[in-house]
């Protein structure tokens, strides 16, 4: 299954992996290496002369710390939504590890939302 049949544009996904890349601060070679892809094919992928396939994009979104269907997403609407990557995150924790980062969660979303609930105090005269 190569990308035609996703519907991708070659030259406007690649800027879209390069503006990826760049917002992680991760070379072509870091990139390369975390997805398991040679150098090469990301080059060719981000100037948009390689067509990637199914198992080629599903190593790409892992090597940007993201499921397929959040690389793609972002691609279609032209950002990378928050709560998707925040998602990304999680998998692959441990149920340890997400119940404690939901207690600290609950604490940070409580505490911030004090703050906006506060009255305003009283002006001195």
């Amino acid at each position: 299954m190569g990308a035609e049949i996703l519907g991708l544009d070659p030259r406007g996904f690649g800027k879209h992996l390069r503006n990826l890349r760049n917002a992680r601060g991760l070379t072509q070679e870091v990139l390369a290496e975390r997805a398991n892809l040679s150098s090469d094919t990301i080059r060719r992928l981000e100037h948009g002369t390689f067509s990637p396939t199914l198992n080629t994009l599903l190593r790409l979104a892992s090597g940007y710390g993201l499921r397929l269907s959040t690389l793609l997403a972002s691609y279609e609407i032209g950002m990378l939504p928050l709560e998707r990557e925040l998602a990304d995150l999680l998998i692959g924790r441990s149920e340890k590890d997400l119940r404690m980062l939901l207690e600290v969660a609950k604490v940070l979303l409580r505490d911030w939302g004090d703050e906006s609930d506060e009255p305003d105090a009283p002006e001195e005269s």
